[in-house]
This record gives structure tokens, sequence and C-alpha cells, in this order.
């Protein structure tokens, strides 16, 4: 059996930057176990699988360890994917997750996420937090994943995290954020998850869905530009919308490929 397979950096309107996910479309689901080799083969933070189903397209998303709940650079990637490649033309394609309905629209360029709203809550500064992201904490909050905040944008840019005392946190993954440095972004942040096979990922949508209402709220304003600061660094332009976040960026096919099952 042949599969087609197309690689995509997200949040990035250019090649080698933003985040890179494989995208498949398939006719019918394979096993749930070896959709998971494939991710583990492929090596990137997410692979994306998407099937037509009566309710849209059903997705589901593969780190290279574990199957996740949700994932915005890969549902960019695949909308992508399926508007560039497979001639999608409907300006809005609905998606069904694991988390519940999602859509990505074209708008201005760009394409748009309409993923859930996730507030964060306090948590409290820990030690264990503290010595595992070693530097000094702001504030520690509690969603999806864990939000940490530190004193500034060069602060978040310069943290060297234990990613053994991070995997062994009971949190899929931990966030850090400040308040954007200059006047281009309104806030930045990075993502560690090593104990689901991602010790930095690159951008991560989803981690917006609690970064967005948190600065919203912070900052006292619906529309706000945010930076992923990582190795390879992503521009989001996002915006809170009721209990629901808009998520923009742009993509860029890297490859196709086929993938032969014997």
């Amino acid at each position: 059996m042949q599969l087609e397979f197309h690689q995509v950096d997200a949040f990035s309107d250019r090649l080698f930057a933003g985040n890179p996910a494989m995208v498949y479309r398939l006719d019918a689901w394979l096993s749930d176990e070896l959709m998971q080799h494939i991710a583990t083969e492929h090596n990137l933070s997410e692979t994306a699988f998407v099937v037509r189903e009566a309710q849209g397209w059903h997705i589901r998303w593969f780190t290279p360890t574990h199957e996740v709940p949700l994932c915005g650079h890969a549902t960019l990637a695949s909308a992508h994917v399926l508007f560039e490649v497979y001639g999608e033309t409907a300006d809005t394609i609905d998606f069904v997750g694991k988390s519940g309905p999602l859509s990505v629209t074209r708008e201005n360029g760009r394409l748009l996420l309409d993923f859930p709203a996730m507030p964060p809550s306090e948590v409290g500064v820990t030690v264990d937090v503290e010595r595992a992201l070693g530097t000094e904490i702001v504030d520690v909050l509690g969603s999806a994943e864990l939000l940490v905040v530190l004193e500034s944008e060069q602060a978040v840019r310069e943290c060297k995290p234990d990613f053994a005392a991070i995997a062994r946190l009971p949190w899929p993954g931990v966030i850090v954020t400040a308040k954007g440095d200059g006047e281009r972004y309104d806030f930045v942040s990075r993502y560690f998850a090593p104990a689901i096979g991602i010790p930095e990922d690159p951008v991560t949508g989803s981690t917006h869905c609690s970064l967005i209402p948190y600065w919203s709220a912070r900052l006292n304003k619906f529309s706000l530009t945010a930076y992923q600061c990582s190795a390879r660094g992503g521009e989001l332009f996002c915006r809170l919308e009721g209990d629901r976040v808009k998520i923009g960026g742009h993509a860029a096919l890297v490859a196709s490929g086929t993938l032969s099952l014997g």
C-alpha cells in the first residue's frame, strides 16, 4: 500500500521556519498502532491524519510517542494541504477532533484556526517548577498545560529547562510566557513537552488556547500578536471571541512524497 504525505511548515510564510508537520489525507482510518508507527518514523512534533466523514474532516494528531487531544500547527498544516494540494474550494474547512469541532478559514492571506478558549487558573509558584525551568518565576497557572509567567521576553528566550525534571511534572507540557519587550509582539512564549516526545515544540497553536485569554485579560486587548521564540520561531495573530480563540498564521509546503507499506 502506498500513502501520500505532505510536509508543511506552519506559522511561517517561508521554508525552514515555523513548525513542521506531516499530513496524511486518508480514504479510511489505519490502525492506531500503524498511525503511531508512521508518526514515530517521521519524528516531527506532530503527524496529522485526516479522513472525510459525514460531519466534516475527522482529524487526529500523533507525536513521535503519543496521540494528543489537540494540535494547532498540524491542523493549520492539514488545512493548507486540503486547500492547496487537494483543491478544497470552500473558504472554511470544518474539522472534528478529540477536543470537539474545529475550523480553519482563509482570511486576508492567512489561515485562521477557530479553537476553544481554555482560560488558565492559579496554581501558585512551586519549587519543583522553578527548579525544572532554572529561572525565577512570576506566576504559575494551569489549564490543559502548565502556564508559567516569567519576568521578561529575555527570560523566556534564555530559559534553559531541565527536560528530565519537566517530564516528571504532572502536566503534559510546560508553557513559559512573558509580555513582549517591544511594540511588535504583545506576548512571547515557548513550550516544552518531553513527556510526550517533544523536548521543545517550535510553534504551538494549542497552547494559545490558554495564552490568548490570559494575555487578553492582562493587557485589556482582544486582538493580540504573539511570537513563539524557539530556534525556528513563528508568528501568531490572535483574537479572543467569547469562549473561542482565533489563531492566524501562514503555512508553506516543504515536501511531498509516498510512504510504502509493502
